[in-house]
């Protein structure tokens, strides 16, 4: 049987109360729960024990990850989250340090991973689906959706977890598909676990 990590890394705003992220991760914990999978959970709104945080990942062989997509990144919630839980984690439990050794100080960076498991990132955005991908909208100047969340998959990366395929609810503020979206979602969970 496999072990779910289920994260849900919205920071509320008054502008965005976090209903869809949390609908989305309920909807995951849902399937996963319908299909066998034990569960654990941390929502960013709540407290966490850092080194009960570094257990889940321990124990995971699959972490789902529920993020909007704030500045181009993860929320701030998040960001600090990772600043405390994966630098405490890098000291040993999830990695060995940044994977060089003294013997071979210039290779092997980002390489010390000491956890096997898989993460799927499931992200909200308001960017619409045509934004990415295409050289003529000259912001993310053909960009894609992995392009940019970059920085998070190398941090799971970090720790030895391999990516699955990335979800995105796209245009959710300006254009919201809801209903469409979350057909889409159970399709995307259906075909990947």
């Amino acid at each position: 049987m496999k072990n779910i990590f289920i994260i849900n890394g919205h920071q509320k705003y008054p502008f965005s109360e976090g209903k869809l992220n949390a609908t989305l991760t309920e909807k995951a914990e849902s399937y996963f729960k319908s299909n066998g999978y034990n569960i654990k959970k941390t929502t960013m709104e709540d407290d966490y024990d850092v080194n009960e945080e570094i257990e889940k990942f321990k124990w995971a062989d699959v972490v789902f990850f529920q993020t909007p997509l704030n500045w181009m990144g993860v929320s701030w919630s998040f960001k600090k989250y990772i600043d405390e839980v994966f630098s405490m984690g890098m000291m040993g439990e999830m990695s060995d340090g940044d994977g060089r050794s003294k013997e071979a100080p210039k290779k092997n960076y980002g390489l010390g991973g000491k956890l096997n498991g898989k993460y799927m990132m499931s992200v909200t955005a308001n960017a619409p689906k045509e934004a990415f991908n295409n050289p003529e909208e000259t912001f993310f100047n053909g960009m894609s959706e992995d392009d940019l969340l970059k920085p998070m998959h190398l941090n799971f990366k970090w720790f030895g977890f391999e990516p699955l395929p990335t979800f995105v609810a796209y245009d959710v503020m300006k254009n919201p598909e809801i209903e469409n979206d979350f057909n889409r979602f159970e399709n995307h969970l259906k075909a990947n676990f």
